[in-house]
């Protein structure tokens, strides 16, 4: 096993530490200069410690990652576990503190998300874990006066002959000791516990209602807020009269903030009510004269402009058309998106005395407390971030208006103050995943792609994400020259070069040396983000509705299309192969009808079969078969939920995701006219995980970007109707 130097290290023992014993910490990017002691503070706070053990054997695992739902605290506890040989569910799981030391490897900021956590932490975490456990039985043979080859360890306790003592015992003597540097790593064969079915360390915290999500939170002397913001993104508050919502009962305060205005009370409701009250004016902006059919024409003229930037191309598009037997050409829509998860976003904040306490769930507790900083004057370290468990995440958590609302309210009101966003608040007033217009050419001969021409037409992703998350990474850098960054950014991927979020899967799964992707910049100011699978989301329904529509042209099944041209990715060209093999054993029941769909995704492979009928025009998915190649899959069942997860949240956007334009507000509000999908219409889900032995990868996204294709595909075998439009919708035949 190849281990990697983890050299920021440090084992020390501090009175300013909760029950003190050996306190474990390191740098995850490495980023450090020279061996740095643990950062303490009075009252216990441990700011960069990943691991403490106390005398009273109690082993604490400060997880850098945020738990929404994916599983992550434990995955990560898992590999722990696994080499400072103690069952995870034994551990004492905190969540971290802001602190640099925890930056993502690869992100290279404190932060969550992309699928990164298990690829990202999977040596790092297991090195630090193995080296705790080699200083424990370094003390213990010197407590014991036996020599260290003659212990073992089991579940928390070092083993001397038939004695069993708790690693706490020697927590205190090892916090003296000079920790290795690279103790080895268990081998594959040794695991006790990667790779074995274990039960979710949070689901006790879970089922019994004790885990704390960032709505739970209650402080003294807390008062609610509601915001009542422009129904048109971007607009400006003109004119309010506050009397209305003043007057009413319960009401504190009614305070304009940058969003729109703010009514506080007493109780939540109080405020919701009064908030209702009020009827501001607001200023016109170029979104309030666009509707859905304006994007989706303006998309069209798209394809026409000469202002597309080219991505990856090779090859000789022209001639790879030319020399091809079948050529098909389509257009695929998507439309916007919004994140909709479970509990909608929502912020505690205190500031006083010149320091502030944030209460939230978020996936950039550093960015939350750089926000906190920037808008309420304050230096980062007198900001401390309480995280919670997250109520769903998918991207929405990434960006946190509501952490700048709610500070500026607790400043304008001076007090203690609870942010709440309602449903329609959350899908009304958020951000979004783009909309989309994708034009394919493609060509075959002989069961060889020879040309693949893609065209993207829509927004970007990332300058709308540079412009929510920069001010909490920088927050000491003025709002002239973040704006400036933010602009330059737009202009470089509207100009210069293609955003890769907004093409990525696009081109890249299939093999064609004739290949070219362009992007055409098209942006009403509606705005965006990251969601579930970023820009797989929608570019898998792009090239996977085309493969299949190039097999039957060609007179080819579709799976075999796929793995005669899958020889340069061989890692996804086995899970269509195993994919396929599994769905010529099915037998569909009468009227049911199979559709195929592979994608690749965060270094993550996925193949999909779904199994459908359309009874009177109506779209049902009764089964989705999922084969998953994640490398290593160190929890299956996690793994296992992810692809289920992935399967129903891409579903949902399949069949029922759509949020409309009109005069430039988003028209729907709640889950009546933007629905989620039900129980009652859920379908089984089969999930096959297949080990390459490879390193692991994520899982969080990976599951979603075939099943809207899939879903398609088999619509088409049922109806003879190629649905090129998402949502699925069937068109009345004569």
């Amino acid at each position: 096993m190849n281990t990697i130097n983890v050299s920021r290290r440090r084992f020390l023992q501090t009175s300013a530490v909760v029950g003190g014993g050996l306190v474990v910490g390191f740098s995850l990017s490495g980023c450090s200069a020279g061996p740095l002691p643990i950062d303490t503070a009075e009252g216990g706070l441990v700011p960069n410690a990943f691991l403490q053990i106390t005398p009273d054997n109690t082993i604490t695992f400060y997880c850098p990652r945020d738990e929404m739902g994916q599983g992550v605290t434990t995955g990560l506890g898992t590999l722990v576990g696994e080499e400072l040989d103690i069952d995870p569910m034994a551990l004492t799981i905190a969540f971290a503190g802001v602190h640099s030391d925890y930056n993502h490897p690869s992100m290279g900021v404190q932060g969550t998300g992309g699928s990164g956590s298990m690829p990202g932490h999977y040596l790092p975490l297991r090195q630090a874990a193995a080296n705790t456990r080699a200083v424990i039985l370094e003390a213990a043979a010197m407590a014991l006066g036996v020599p260290v080859g003659s212990l073992t360890t089991d579940n928390g306790h070092v083993i001397s002959g038939e004695e069993r003592y708790p690693y706490g015992q020697f927590a205190e003597v090892a916090a003296k000791l000079e920790a290795p540097a690279e103790t080895p790593l268990k081998q594959d064969s040794e695991f006790k516990y990667i790779g074995k079915e274990r039960p979710r360390i949070d689901s006790i915290a879970k089922a019994t209602g004790t885990a704390q999500y960032g709505i739970d939170v209650d402080i003294p002397d807390m008062h609610y807020a509601v915001v009542v913001r422009s129904p048109v993104a971007g607009a400006r508050l003109m004119n309010v009269d506050k009397t209305p919502a003043e007057t009413m009962p319960g009401v504190t305060d009614v305070v304009e903030v940058a969003s729109g205005v703010a009514v506080v009370a007493e109780k939540y409701w109080q405020a919701k009510m009064a908030a209702g009250a009020l009827k501001p004016e607001w200023e016109e902006v170029p979104l309030s004269k666009v509707d859905t059919a304006q994007v989706k024409q303006d998309y069209q003229a798209g394809f026409n402009s000469d202002e597309g930037v080219v991505g990856p191309e090779e090859g000789d598009i022209a001639g790879g058309l030319a020399s091809a037997e079948t050529v098909v050409e389509s257009e695929y829509w998507t439309p916007y998106l919004a994140h909709a998860p479970l509990e909608p976003m929502n912020a505690v904040i205190r500031i006083e005395n010149g320091e502030a306490d944030l209460w939230t769930g978020t996936q950039s507790p550093a960015a939350a407390q750089g926000l906190v900083a920037r808008f309420a004057d304050l230096d980062t370290e007198q900001v401390r971030v309480h995280n919670t468990y997250l109520g769903g995440g998918f991207g929405r958590r990434g960006t946190q208006s509501h952490v700048i609302e709610a500070t500026q309210i607790a400043l304008a009101a001076n007090k203690p103050i609870k942010l709440l966003w309602s449903r329609e608040d959350d899908i009304r007033h958020g951000l979004y995943r783009p909309a989309s217009l994708m034009r394919i050419k493609a060509g075959i001969a002989d069961g060889r792609i020879t040309a693949w021409d893609a065209h993207r037409v829509g927004g970007n992703q990332m300058p709308d994400t540079l412009r929510q998350v920069l001010p909490g990474i920088l927050p000491g850098m003025g709002d002239g020259t973040l704006n400036s960054l933010v602009g330059f950014s737009d202009k470089v991927f509207r100009d210069w070069f293609v955003d890769p979020s907004s093409i990525e899967g696009l081109s890249e799964n299939y093999d064609a040396e004739n290949l070219k992707v362009t992007h055409t910049t098209v942006n009403h100011g509606v705005p965006l983000t990251f969601w579930r699978s970023v820009g797989h989301s929608y570019t898998a329904f792009a090239a996977e509705s085309i493969m299949d529509e190039l097999a039957e042209r060609a007179g080819i099944d579709p799976v075999e299309l796929r793995l005669r041209n899958t020889e340069g990715n061989p890692r996804l060209q086995n899970v269509i192969r195993a994919a396929g093999e599994k769905m010529k054993a099915m037998n569909p029941a009468p009227g049911h009808h199979l559709g195929f769909a592979a994608h690749h995704s965060f270094a993550t492979d996925v193949a999909q079969i779904a199994e459908v009928s359309v009874v009177d025009g109506q779209i049902r998915v009764h089964r989705v078969t999922c084969v998953v190649d994640c490398g290593i899959a160190v929890t299956p069942d996690v793994v296992r939920a992810q692809m289920e997860g992935g399967v129903m949240y891409g579903l949902t956007a399949a069949l029922y995701g759509e949020l409309n334009l009109e005069n430039g507000a988003i028209k729907e509000s709640n889950f009546h006219d933007y629905p989620i999908l039900r129980m009652d219409k859920a379908p089984m889900v089969d999930v096959v995980i297949v080990d390459s032995g490879t390193a692991p990868t994520g899982v969080g996204e990976p599951g979603l970007p075939p099943i809207a294709p899939a879903v398609a595909n088999a619509v088409y075998r049922a109806t003879g109707q190629r649905l090129r439009s998402l949502p699925l919708r069937l068109t009345a035949q004569a």
